[in-house]
């Protein structure tokens, strides 16, 4: 800034001040603030590759999801033994079936839209392999009444179209809810753009400052004879040529200045604005954390108590986030593959509720006015 101003100065005609601040201008302006774009490929690049809170909530609501095992049930009997069950678990080569549920729910949370290609259909009707494909490779093709009828999947110059109009279903579409859009959904890493924003400028501002020898910024005043604070443009180029040289960045933090007659150095102290920025860089990474329901707690993010322990905390997370994500996307594949077939997340299955599931059956069974069966249709178990 003091660069800026003295460049200024020097073209400026030479003039006489009466005043005895006349060598000293200061400029100050407020500026719009620039956001990150909104497309799938920016969010993944400044709310996850960027980010570590964004990168770590959509980890752990994948990971966390794709953990959980679902029950397969067909006509409303529950199966121990069915080829979707073989299905879920090697989908295809390339996969394993957690590894492939992790993409589909990394993908709603990051572009709010996961698309299942099925390939290979056998005798009984399911397909043989299951892939997923990227959300910003495809493109809805709506038919005349809305719907979609087709999907276009493009690499680089290549095109590949799903028919959506036939029996068998190519492309299951899964996507959050958007009040605006009738193709595509709405992504968390949408919601907590702003934030996002937020907090990568709040790291930019403090690398900033450590390559500044975590010290604040000063301007370098100078005052000629006879009130004359004009800095010819030899003076102004060399003087920033020794700044840049033996002044800026961490080697040469402590290196004290030498200034010629007329310079003078004013440092200049910290704002209450500039002081509060670890503040506002934390009530950012809580705003990004409420955006994907991952409690602040389990990120260990400082001045969130809202719950009383860490097993707390991860229980709502289960109970509010996980589980309501799997239970969409097993009923959202359970239609796709057949109206007779079922899935259900095991809740069983999640150590993070095992004491409430103990309660719960603890309770049942001492139901002395409930019949066997009756009593394992309550815990989700098929008749003996």
């Amino acid at each position: 800034m003091a660069f800026r101003l003295f460049r200024g100065a020097a073209s400026a005609a030479p003039e006489e001040k009466a005043s005895a601040v006349g060598p000293m201008m200061a400029i100050h302006g407020n500026g719009r603030a620039v956001w990150s774009a909104r497309d799938t490929a920016s969010l993944a690049r400044t709310g996850y590759e960027q980010n570590v809170v964004g990168f770590r909530c959509v980890r752990m609501v994948a990971e966390a999801a794709a953990a959980v095992p679902f029950l397969v049930s067909e006509r409303g009997e529950r199966m121990l033994e069915h080829p979707l069950l073989r299905l879920l678990t090697g989908p295809n080569p390339a996969q394993d079936g957690r590894s492939l549920m992790e993409a589909v729910y990394g993908f709603l949370q990051l572009a709010g839209n996961a698309y299942l290609e099925a390939a290979c259909h056998g005798h009984d009707g399911l397909p043989m392999e299951l892939h997923v494909l990227r959300p910003d490779r495809m493109r809805v093709i709506p038919g005349a009444d809305g719907w979609p009828v087709g999907y276009e999947y493009a690499v680089g110059a290549k095109k590949h179209r799903f028919d959506q109009t036939g029996e068998v279903k190519p492309i299951l579409h899964l996507k959050a809810f958007h009040p605006l859009d009738d193709h595509y959904g709405m992504a968390p890493m949408e919601a907590a753009a702003a934030s996002i924003d937020l907090h990568n400028a709040a790291a930019r501002w403090c690398k900033a400052l450590l390559d500044n020898a975590a010290r604040p910024s000063g301007a370098i005043v100078f005052s000629g004879g006879e009130g004359k604070g004009h800095l010819s443009e030899e003076q102004f180029q060399r003087l920033s040529r020794e700044i840049e040289d033996n002044h800026q960045g961490a080697r040469n933090a402590g290196r004290p200045m030498l200034l010629e007659g007329g310079l003078d150095w004013k440092p200049m102290g910290y704002s209450p604005s500039d002081m509060e920025f670890l503040e506002t860089k934390n009530a950012a990474a809580r705003e990004i954390a409420l955006a994907f329901g991952v409690p602040p707690m389990l990120l260990g993010i400082p001045g969130d108590n809202t719950y009383a322990n860490y097993q707390e905390a991860n229980r709502a997370f289960y109970r509010q986030t996980v589980l309501p994500l799997v239970r969409k996307t097993g009923q959202a594949m359970a239609s796709w593959f057949g109206p007779e077939i079922g899935l259900e997340p095991d809740v069983d299955a999640v150590p993070a509720l095992a004491g409430e599931r103990e309660a719960l059956w603890r309770r049942i069974a001492s139901a002395d006015f409930l019949a066997e069966d009756e009593k394992r249709q309550l815990l989700g178990l098929p008749p003996r």
